[in-house]
């Protein structure tokens, strides 16, 4: 069976033909030790047909399509073009080699040419690849590494591009950085407190934040300076009149010693440095909590921006979480515990990073499993409806928020929870409500007065033409002749419905009477019969006692 190779450069499609195989024999190691040798591997690998790409544009086209398995317009024409034509009815004589098992599935599919992809194919296109610059003989020298240095350019390019309204991987940053900088200003707030304590230990027990903390340290420096004067100034720092007061007063019988001027300015930009970085860390999340009602706005309001935000940012992305099951969504963030449990037949764990959320610590303790499962699937929910839904809208959040409330209820007190098809009704005629609301305020205010003005210039016309022109029914004389014939409409109904009621009272009482009649003609003929027995009885005894 003949042998065919197809090669996709970045200069355009190759078709190669390899024979005299059968009599090598398929072995992978004999082909891997001819590959380096051309006069060997030319002689059983033949150029039979190359096409070359149009432009720069038109390999990055084919090279999308055969990264992703599918078959173009250009690439099945040249095949049909040089490989032989397979008969219907008749199993071909040849096959073709690729390096994508995908393509060549759906090569089959298309064509009805048999594709074949194995280790032996990949060492001959592995030999292909190598001398394929010797095989063309119109390329020169450096042309085939500029054309593969920009197609791989514009191919990486090409998939690196994302959509700027909708940035997960901004989200996944954000929350990286902001777990480290919590991390950050705890510790360097700790060794604020402990450096500027050997100076000022007792104001530690009076200021507990430790962002206030850093404040108060920068403004009062050296306590020895501290006197009633700055009281004021402190009490806008500290927020209360009483703290402050009580610090001008510890700072008079401190026990702490007395600190040199340049460490007292190394304690001051180092407060400073502190301060900053919790202004950033609140800026950062200010820019958290808006990414992620723009990307993920039902997730956000479902569980809140952090926690979706840590979900997203251990899935990879919104897309990959949007692909999870519920029951891989609910324990993301607790793969060692789940695999030591599995390894040592444990107990799995009931949840990973959902566990942050309000509603898993609001439920009771035999209740927590079960509350993280239906919110994991709530969470499920919401991330596909962010993932593929056109339009941003917290309706569906906000309402699947709501279904877990009423679940809460339903584990407390026993209220049953609205079904999710009523829920899901309720989500979309909200956002469709939402919708038209935004329609309706994007209304330009210049058009209405347009519609005003031609309104009174219209009633103007109809006053000056009322003398010439024949009485015209308005508007509210049409409505109230309107509303007159529904009256008439809805009292024919009504009299018709009162009939057939009274057709209906009528039948039954007549079927009420006959009724009546049968029973008593049963009665009286039961009476009968059994009169006749009676009779009947009396004759047989006096027989007998005559005998």
């Amino acid at each position: 069976m003949a042998l065919y190779l197809l090669y996709e450069s970045a200069s355009g499609y190759a078709l190669f033909n390899a024979h005299g195989l059968d009599e090598i024999g398929q072995n992978t190691e004999a082909v891997r030790n001819s590959v380096a040798d051309l006069n060997r591997f030319g002689k059983v690998v033949q150029l039979t047909a190359f096409h070359p790409f149009e432009s720069a544009l038109d390999a990055l086209n084919q090279c999308n399509s055969v990264s992703e398995g599918l078959m173009t317009d250009e690439l099945r024409s040249f095949l049909e073009l040089n490989l032989p034509k397979v008969k219907e009815g008749k199993k071909p004589k040849f096959s073709l080699g690729l390096a994508e098992p995908k393509l060549g599935s759906n090569v089959l599919e298309a064509t009805k040419i048999p594709c074949q992809s194995n280790e032996f194919v990949l060492e001959l296109l592995r030999g292909v690849r190598l001398h394929f610059d010797k095989f063309i003989k119109d390329l020169k020298t450096g042309d085939l590494e500029k054309a593969q240095l920009g197609l791989g350019h514009s191919y990486s390019r090409a998939k690196v591009k994302f959509n700027v309204n909708r940035v997960d991987n901004m989200v996944i940053q954000a929350i990286f950085l902001l777990d480290t900088l919590d991390k950050d200003v705890n510790s360097f707030s700790m060794r604020v407190r402990e450096w500027y304590s050997w100076h000022f230990p007792e104001l530690a027990k009076i200021v507990h934040d430790n962002y206030l903390y850093a404040r108060v340290a920068k403004f009062i420096e050296d306590k020895a300076k501290l006197a009633e004067d700055k009281i004021l100034e402190l009490t806008e720092i500290v927020g209360d009149e009483d703290k402050a007061k009580e610090i001008v007063e510890a700072a008079k019988a401190s026990m702490g010693q007395d600190l040199s001027p340049i460490d007292l300015i190394n304690v001051h930009q180092f407060a400073q440095r502190v301060m900053e970085l919790s202004d950033y860390r609140r800026k950062l999340y200010d820019y958290l909590v808006t990414k992620m009602n723009d990307i993920a706005p039902n997730l956000a309001s479902l569980i809140g921006e952090v926690v979706g935000a840590r979900l997203i940012s251990h899935a990879g992305s919104l897309t990959n979480l949007a692909k999870c099951p519920s029951s891989t969504l609910q324990i993301l963030g607790a793969e060692k515990a789940l695999f030591r449990a599995l390894k040592t037949k444990g107990n799995t764990p009931k949840y990973g990073l959902i566990f942050h959320s309000s509603f898993i610590g609001r439920a009771s303790a035999r209740n927590k499993g079960r509350m993280a499962r239906y919110l994991a699937n709530k969470c499920s929910i919401a991330s596909r409806i962010d993932c593929f839904a056109e339009n941003g809208t917290t309706a569906f959040g906000e309402k699947l928020r709501e279904q877990v409330e009423e679940r809460l209820d339903f584990y407390d007190k026993g209220v049953a929870p609205r079904k999710n098809i009523d829920v899901m009704k309720a989500a979309i005629e909200s956002a469709q409500g939402k919708d038209a609301e935004m329609e309706t305020e994007e209304v330009p205010t210049e058009k209405k007065s347009k519609k005003k003005k031609s309104k009174a210039a219209a009633t103007e016309d109809g006053d000056a033409m009322a003398v010439d022109e024949p009485a015209v029914v308005t508007n509210g004389e049409a409505d109230d002749a309107k509303s007159e014939k529904k009256k008439k409409d809805k009292r024919k109904i009504d009299s018709d419905v009162e009939e057939q009621e009274h057709a209906k009272g009528v039948d039954a009482e007549d079927g009420a009477a006959k009724k009546k009649k049968k029973k008593k003609s049963k009665s009286e003929d039961g009476e009968d019969l059994q009169a006749d027995g009676d009779a009947k009885k009396k004759k047989k005894k006096k027989s007998k006692s005559e005998e």
